[in-house]
């Protein structure tokens, strides 16, 4: 009589260009990214599957290091159940790691902090000069990186981020704690990276709609941290759009990384 396979949990870090997807979460009838992703687990691990992803992306964003694990009875090494599973996806996503983990890792609740890289298409000439319309917000101006430099350090800290979340966006709390939000020029593009323990819906492109009203000089810097005590959305900046946003990693403890069969020296974050 043959063993029943083990249970094991498998994570995966994710990119792909969000430009032709409904977002990351599964939506009847719409091409999402964990949908596609699961239509393939399940070709390949041959059982039912449910992906489970260190969070919620929205439509028309991007991602270079998404986090996502899947408990599995499939019994291929990792690197080799993630190639099986590359050949089979589209162009527009793949999977760049694979590694087993903590028998009940779970993707959303162990994920530590996440950082989002926003890119500023800042030049006279179309983005599409540089190849770069489909990943980046073209803004006509050039922009005075100083001072959003100034206004990001507002954003710093465990904060009640009412003013910069999404309409209609509704939590438990709506505090939360960026940890560092650094602005940086790179040639014609400015980019604004946002490191945080968590984000409400939309706080980001929020945070650099705001940024973007300071770089094109209609708000000075302290402006920023008088949104932010205002608790009031109408008082923050435009939503910048989502092709300019970017999911660059997602931080998580290291003994959560290492499954219990692995050495005693601990698995970097991924």
């Amino acid at each position: 009589m043959s063993e029943t396979p083990a249970r094991r949990v498998v994570l995966f870090r994710i990119a792909y260009d969000g430009t032709d997807f409904r977002g990351w979460q599964h939506q009847p009838g719409q091409r999402t990214v964990q949908g596609v992703l699961e239509d393939v687990l399940r070709r390949v691990v041959r059982h039912p599957v449910e992906l489970i992803g260190s969070g919620r992306t929205d439509a028309g964003v991007h991602a270079a290091g998404q986090a996502a694990s899947l408990a599995t009875t499939e019994d291929l090494p990792a690197d080799k159940l993630r190639w099986a599973i590359v050949s089979r996806l589209p162009p527009d996503i793949s999977i760049d790691d694979a590694r087993d983990v903590h028998p009940d890792f779970h993707a959303t609740r162990d994920a530590v902090s996440k950082m989002y890289r926003y890119r500023l298409y800042a030049a006279r000439r179309r983005a599409v000069a540089a190849a770069a319309q489909r990943y980046t917000f073209h803004v006509w101006r050039r922009l005075d990186v100083e001072s959003m430099k100034e206004g990001a350090r507002h954003f710093i800290g465990t904060r009640d981020f009412s003013a910069l979340a999404g309409r209609g966006c509704v939590r438990e709390t709506m505090v939360r704690t960026v940890l560092d939000c650094q602005v940086n020029r790179r040639g014609d593009e400015v980019h604004v990276d946002v490191h945080g323990g968590g984000f409400l819906y939309k706080q980001v492109r929020n945070m650099v709609g705001t940024l973007l009203n300071v770089g094109l000089g209609l708000w000075p810097p302290h402006r920023v941290g008088e949104i932010i005590e205002s608790r009031d959305r109408r008082t923050g900046g435009p939503t910048a759009p989502p092709h300019g946003l970017c999911l660059m990693w997602v931080v998580y403890p290291p003994h959560r990384l290492a499954p219990p069969t692995a050495s005693a020296e601990p698995s970097a974050p991924t």
